[in-house]
């Protein structure tokens, strides 16, 4: 099975965070890209309920919605040695991620410290075509799915300013 990553991204305000708290799994993530020379690949280190683990992955773009997703797990060691291929040119990201189950999805809600009023919400889709229904309770001020400024690669270099809402 090709393991694609099919999702659709949304730009909001940024909610209550102790009403959101009490309906989702919380994680800490710092997010390192690393220089390649095919697509994007990037390690996270995700802390959740005190438990830490390390992630690689690797993408590859295939349209705005769909991306060749490969994941495998590091060890502590493994990835303070990726950490050392870092991009010069990207920071690393930091942010807390709200993952909040709701219509037969996981929306994950992406806090970050460099925006006060607005927020990323995105959800992944078993197809590019899948119907959602998103949670009212969420301000959604755009979709931002088509627009790669948003993207966590993207937010590595330059931060786009915040909304005027």
């Amino acid at each position: 099975m090709v393991p694609y990553e099919i999702e659709r991204k949304f730009l909001i305000a940024r909610p209550d965070l102790l009403n959101l708290a009490n309906l989702c799994k919380i994680q800490k993530i710092s997010q390192t890209y690393l220089s390649s020379t095919e697509g994007t690949v990037r390690v996270r280190r995700l802390e959740e309920k005190g438990q830490v683990s390390y992630i690689e992955t690797a993408k590859r773009t295939l349209s705005s919605i769909k991306r060749l997703e490969m994941e495998h797990p590091l060890t502590e060691e493994e990835y303070n040695r990726r950490l050392a291929t870092r991009d010069p040119r990207r920071q690393t990201i930091h942010k807390m991620r709200y993952c909040l189950p709701y219509a037969g999805h996981i929306f994950e809600i992406d806090i970050f410290p460099f925006w006060n009023r607005q927020a990323i919400m995105e959800v992944e889709l078993k197809n590019e075509d899948e119907e959602i229904t998103l949670p009212p309770f969420i301000r959604v001020l755009r979709e931002v799915t088509d627009n790669p400024d948003y993207s966590n690669h993207a937010l590595a270099r330059i931060v786009p300013p915040e909304d005027e809402f």
